[in-house]
């Protein structure tokens, strides 16, 4: 047996592989950062049907260690199709076993999105969807960061933001942009219309340094950008420092940031009620949103997320406090879950990057739907 992670995205240390039916493993941290949670790893030379078994050994001591209970690792023999793993959290370890049916598996916290397929994500924007590259940034590691414009009308007076996987472990983010960036290919009264009255402005990935090296939180510099609007510099969140001067050459109506929670089982989205210029405007757009997304029939519900912030005690070192602050515009952070949508459960996938992919497609609707509203 063969124990691998030296890939795109890949992340585990072994610590132990002699006995099969429990090999020893550890999460590595990010580099300059002591957050982990984010595995990826492959295992080859295995007998299809004999039992193998894997601890994940630190697992207790990860940045959300409370997330693991009601957890189940995903695997995969092809890297296309991956499905749940039963997986229990007991003494601080993660464990899990399979009987294989081929002799090679890849195992990971959340279905993989790749650098090659967000490559192939780029171009499909590009060539299918009526994208352009409108500016392209770099991260710390001189990676592309791509902003993408979709425009029909010059004159559009909305400019619309749609942001992804600032945290770069959290893969259903570029999922999601995939399933927006998908039904921009068809024929599309909606988004005909809603493109009549607004640009899109879009980062598929805000973290690609992260994301490469199987990074849970954070970019190269160990810098958790969703910490750094307040901050952002070009030598060390170059990410963010490029997308906010941007934002500022065009301006904001709209601003969406695609992220995953570890521990909540639903979908939910947080808002920017504990800004000092939350508005009754705001409060209402805000209101109308998630009435709308719910209305949609989308894997989302209102009743858990985040504690609401008090008034003016926001932290607008976040990107969705700091760009609705900045640009008094309705402002939301969209959260999916690693494990499961506890209200419609898919215990053979969990939530994954099909249901993924789905939502963007709902919440486009609701974009659609409320464009006229926003100013």
């Amino acid at each position: 047996m063969q124990i691998s992670s030296d890939f795109d995205s890949g992340n585990i240390e072994v610590l132990d592989a002699g006995n099969p039916q429990r090999v020893l493993l550890a999460i590595r941290p990010d580099l300059n950062s002591h957050h982990f949670q984010w595995f990826h790893f492959k295992v080859e030379g295995l007998l299809p049907g004999q039992r193998y078994g894997f601890s994940l050994s630190n697992a207790g001591e990860s940045a959300y260690n409370q997330a693991w209970s009601g957890y189940h690792a995903v695997a995969s023999y092809d890297q296309r199709d991956w499905f749940r793993v039963p997986s229990r959290f007991e003494d601080g370890a993660l464990q899990f076993e399979l009987e294989p049916r081929e002799a090679q598996v890849w195992f990971a916290y959340f279905e993989p999105y790749s650098r090659a397929r967000h490559d192939g994500l780029i171009a499909q924007a590009l060539e299918r969807a009526g994208a352009e590259l409108f500016a392209c940034g770099q991260s710390v590691e001189g990676r592309a960061i791509q902003l993408l414009r979709v425009s029909r009308n010059r004159q559009a007076p909305r400019k619309l933001w749609i942001i992804a996987q600032q945290h770069p472990g959290e893969h259903m983010a570029e999922w999601f942009m995939e399933g927006l960036i998908e039904r921009l290919q068809r024929d599309d009264a909606e988004l005909d219309a809603l493109l009549q009255q607004a640009d899109l402005y879009l980062v598929p990935n805000m973290n690609p340094d992260g994301a490469f090296r199987g990074h849970l939180r954070t970019n190269a510099a160990g810098k958790d950008l969703n910490r750094a609007w307040q901050s952002a510099d070009a030598r060390e969140t170059p990410e963010v420092y490029f997308v906010q001067q941007q934002m500022r050459r065009v301006g904001v109506d709209l601003f969406l940031d695609i992220h995953g929670d570890e521990e909540i089982p639903q979908v939910f989205t947080v808002g920017c009620a504990g800004n000092p210029g939350y508005s009754p405007r705001l409060a209402a757009l805000e209101t109308e949103f998630r009435r709308r997304l719910l209305a949609s029939g989308a894997e989302y519900q209102t009743a858990r997320g985040y504690p609401l912030d008090a008034p003016g005690q926001a932290n607008l070192t976040l990107a969705c406090n700091a760009v609705g602050q900045e640009f008094d515009c309705l402002s939301f952070t969209l959260e999916m879950p690693f494990k499961d949508h506890d209200d419609r459960p898919e215990p053979s996938t969990g939530w994954n990057g099909a249901r993924s992919k789905q939502l963007a497609e709902k919440v486009l609707g609701v974009v659609a739907a409320m464009v006229d509203q926003l100013r």
